[in-house]
């Protein structure tokens, strides 16, 4: 290549390619906490059961794409439904 961008597209390019994929669909995942169970303890779950997380009820909850941590929110309602008001975006830098 003899242009100056050291082999990534130029600008328009790089934007024509994002709206490429921006129609692409992604699977976004919430994770409100985790726990561990013995086998035992599984089995012995019912619908009255409350199972405790490892997170406070007062933390963010993590935001995953693809399962990847793309930030952190909170709970919010929507009309009926449940939905999660972004409160921070992880730097991909940073990304596990």
């Amino acid at each position: 290549m003899n242009d100056m961008s050291g082999g990534f597209p130029a600008d328009g390019a790089l934007a024509a390619n994002f709206r490429l994929l921006q129609d692409v669909d992604v699977k976004l995942t919430v994770e409100i906490g985790s726990t561990q169970l013995t086998l035992r303890e599984l089995l012995a779950l019912g619908e009255s059961s409350v199972i405790e997380l490892d997170r406070q009820a007062n933390e963010l909850l993590d935001v995953f794409v693809n399962g990847t941590l793309i930030g952190r929110g909170e709970v919010v309602t929507v009309g009926e439904r449940f939905g999660v008001r972004m409160t921070e975006l992880v730097n991909p830098d940073k990304r596990a």
